[in-house]
């Protein structure tokens, strides 16, 4: 085994490591920012020189090929995203610092192994070593903040994750018992005869993928994560809207593929739940004066658009998935960095902070009405591109009705989106001071900004590698 294909990984558990010991003694939070901020580069640098690294280790349980080294390329690019974007973890509790970024590492770390797994009990094991991380970092948030809220945003996290894993552990026990197997290699041979022919198969795929409905947030597991999000920091709810849900989507691309020509019946269930989740997180959040609250219910649509592409099961669509998510990426990241800059304190924002950005901070209001139009699907933005690709993959699959109601549920999204820019561009705010931004935070937003333009009207890069990536899971 060449140690380079382990790389990322070896970066992030060595990282963890850190911040294990830091959490031993008392050192500054400035510090803790900077050595988070060089190890999440490193581990960056580390997943862009494993990219090119393929084979099967460990018995044939962990799995690289291009999927797996593009979406560790995504959670590794994320996570230092999510680290610049929020300096100096000004939500977190001072003394449980060390411990954030000690959960943040083995959190990542365990995503960074399930976008690799091949086997079902292994990536178990590695759903749970991100699901823990996330369990105890969610309480963290200072004690200013309403303490009751974030705790009890916790508890539902925990409840809901149990009782998906719970399922999919079900739906994974009646997969042994019909393919005698849970290496994904020969499931693959044997699933799509028994989706045709054998029921429970239908039954067991749909539970083994509840437990990652739960981490994109798509209906019927959707219900916490308005709670979650508003309970938790902002550092912590800008990391739970991203990286999880990227690799879910990694995940959920790689047990779909497992279909093969997937039968009418599978594709109806995933359908409905695809619409469902269009449709619920948009009305829902059409009505919420929480910004972070309204990004979940948006989250919550979104995942209804990714999985539009998944269910197309072939590889347009499953490409189209690829892109659209780092987009998605993207776009919410951007959203959460103006929270940030927005809550100094760390407190939950609402659209009446937003009045007057434009005047406060021109960059800020102009990163903000970048992410809403790339939301929205305006273009040029990378939003509109991905939506443009998932509607063509599912045009060729005839899911013309699922498409119509994706369109309508689009332009039902602007209502809310575009209310985010008329707050920061339309209306009068109450006289408060201009925001200083430090030259970090100012190149961070020109970098988002210039990103979600640009790949959007350049997609040819990142869609060329995406069809790479679902070509090479045969």
């Amino acid at each position: 085994m060449n140690p380079i294909q382990l790389l990322p990984e070896i970066v992030m558990a060595c990282m963890a490591l850190l911040f294990f010991g830091a959490s031993l003694g008392r050192v500054r939070t400035a510090t803790l920012s900077a050595m988070a901020l060089i190890f999440s580069a490193l581990a960056m640098a580390a997943a862009l020189c494993a990219y090119d690294q393929t084979g099967m280790l460990f018995f044939d349980c962990y799995r690289l090929d291009p999927l797996s080294q593009l979406f560790k390329l995504f959670i590794t690019g994320g996570l230092f995203l999510v680290i610049s974007a929020t300096p100096g973890v000004r939500g977190i509790d001072e003394k449980l610092r060390p411990e954030y970024f000690f959960f943040l590492s083995t959190g990542t770390f365990g995503l960074l192994c399930l976008v690799s797994c091949h086997e079902l009990l292994t990536m178990l094991l590695s759903l749970e070593i991100a699901s823990f991380s996330l369990n105890v970092m969610i309480p963290f948030r200072h004690r200013s903040s309403d303490h009751r809220r974030h705790m009890e945003a916790s508890i539902k996290y925990f409840m809901f994750g149990v009782m998906s894993t719970g399922i999919m552990l079900y739906g994974m026990s009646y997969l042994f018992g019909l393919a005698h197997s849970t290496h994904l290699v020969e499931l693959l041979s044997s699933m799509p005869y028994l989706l045709r022919h054998e029921p429970l198969a239908l039954v067991a795929m749909i539970m083994l993928l509840t437990g990652f409905f739960f981490k994109l947030s798509l209906f019927p597991l959707h219900f916490l994560t308005p709670d979650v999000y508003e309970g938790a920091a902002n550092e912590t709810a800008c990391y739970i809207a991203t990286l999880p849900k990227v690799t879910a989507i990694c995940v959920l691309i790689r047990l779909s593929y497992l279909c093969g020509p997937a039968p009418d019946r599978i594709n109806l269930v995933l359908a409905t739940f695809a619409v469902l989740s269009m449709t619920i997180g948009n009305f829902s959040a059409l009505v919420q004066n929480d910004i972070k609250r309204m990004l979940a219910y948006s989250s919550i649509a979104h995942a209804g658009y990714v999985m539009l592409g998944i269910l197309c099961m072939d590889e347009l669509g499953f490409a189209a998935a690829v892109y659209y998510t780092a987009g998605y990426l993207l776009m919410n990241l951007a959203c959460f960095y103006v929270i940030y800059q927005l809550a100094p304190r760390g407190t939950n924002i609402t659209f009446a902070h937003l009045q007057g950005l434009c005047r406060r901070s021109p960059l800020l209001a102009f990163t903000l009405a970048t992410a809403a139009f790339g939301m929205t699907g305006i273009p040029p933005t990378i939003g509109f591109t991905g939506k443009f690709l998932i509607f063509t993959a599912a045009i060729n699959r005839g899911f013309y009705g699922l498409v119509i109601l994706a369109v309508v549920n689009a332009a039902l999204s602007a209502f809310f989106y575009l209310k985010m820019v008329r707050a920061a561009y339309c209306q009068e705010d109450d006289g408060s001071e201009a925001i200083s931004l430090p030259l970090s935070a100012v190149l961070l937003g020109v970098v988002l900004v210039v990103a979600i333009i640009l790949a959007g009207v350049l997609p040819q890069g990142l869609m060329g590698l995406a069809r790479l990536a679902v070509a090479g899971m045969g």
